[in-house]
């Protein structure tokens, strides 16, 4: 058995994609699908539509938590995950068209995933927003069909109190991951603020911080993402997900 590391990647159908905004974008992006080899099969249980972090401050596709859950969660939960760079972007994937638009026209970015998704015929869409992702996500997840949104590091600086209260009476799930030691918004005030959503869950992680460094917190991060698709679509995985692999599990 190998241990799970911060390295570690493990098998899955990985395919470079391209999304197509409708003011006219082009941008880059990777879909990982679980291997039909894999102890959860071929065809995914739900999908993650990941939401990175601020551009203008280091945040890309492939931010390390969103990196990690397209590393191992297709294998060990068997879950689609699709990352993109915002427009305006860049990573090691590629640059996405356009200008950061500070949550607002990244709206059409949010809309182009989701369309992608539903072209694919990928199934039970999720949102997982992390840092500005959340914004993004609180902002424009309710103009589409998805199951829930997963909030990681939720700022809630870009969020109005109209938009976030708009949660309150629709269907999908809405679950908060904020860490003890956040830089802008720490547990206690996130219950305060999130109170305008009584259906919310607001989870403090204690010893966290905002960039979740530290393989235990990763580790907290995919387990409640797991569960929480688990919990809503009832095909639940069981968690803690393992910490170690067979050598057939990693990737070629």
């Amino acid at each position: 058995m190998k241990e799970i590391t911060s390295g570690t990647v493990l098998r899955a159908r990985r395919e470079d994609v391209e999304l197509r905004t409708e003011d006219g974008l082009t941008l880059v992006g990777e879909l990982a699908l679980p291997d039909p080899a894999s102890a959860m099969g071929g065809a995914p249980r739900a999908t993650l539509i990941t939401l990175h972090p601020l551009p203008t401050h280091g945040g890309y596709m492939d931010s390390h938590v969103l990196r990690k859950a397209s590393w191992r969660l297709p294998e060990l939960a068997g879950l689609a995950v699709l990352r993109f760079n915002t427009r305006g972007t860049s990573s090691p994937r590629g640059t996405s068209e356009g200008e950061f638009g500070d949550g607002d026209t990244e709206r059409f970015d949010l809309a182009a995933a989701v369309r992608f998704v539903e072209e694919r015929g990928l199934p039970n869409p999720w949102l997982v927003g992390w840092s500005f992702g959340t914004e993004v996500a609180l902002k424009h997840g309710l103009e589409h069909p998805i199951r829930g949104a997963i909030l990681l590091s939720p700022p809630l600086r870009r969020t109005s109190d109209v938009e976030l209260a708009a949660w309150a009476d629709a269907e999908p799930s809405l679950l908060a991951l904020v860490p003890e030691f956040d830089d802008f918004l720490q547990p206690d005030e996130a219950r305060r603020r999130f109170a305008a959503v009584p259906r919310a869950r607001v989870i403090g992680v204690d010893g966290a911080k905002h960039l979740w460094v530290g393989e235990r917190h990763v580790r907290r991060v995919l387990d409640e993402i797991v569960a929480e698709v688990g919990r809503v679509d009832g095909d639940a995985v069981a968690t803690p997900l393992p910490v170690e692999v067979r050598e057939d599990q990693l990737a070629g």
